[in-house]
């Protein structure tokens, strides 16, 4: 039986440029649920900002979201439709 799945965005902020290559290797980990990722750099303040589209189960999202939000100098917020 399939799990249900939510489509979810996820915006990231970066401050901490030293998590990116743990942050790239923890999305890819995921990447069987990710629909589409931009990612811009802000050279003016110095970060990055991501925003990733998923389509996955509640519990897959959540565990992606907590693993991002413990890296140094990344902020997460997940917004998921009903």
């Amino acid at each position: 039986m399939e799990q249900e799945t939510r489509v979810a965005v996820m915006s990231i902020i970066v401050e901490n440029l030293d998590s990116i290559e743990t942050l790239n290797a923890t999305l890819h980990q995921y990447r069987r649920f990710i629909i589409g990722r931009m990612g811009l750099p802000y050279h003016q303040k110095n970060i990055n900002i991501i925003s990733i589209a998923l389509d996955a189960p509640q519990n897959e999202i959540s565990a992606l979201s907590g693993q991002i939000g413990n890296l140094d100098g990344v902020s997460v917020k997940t917004a998921f439709s009903k």
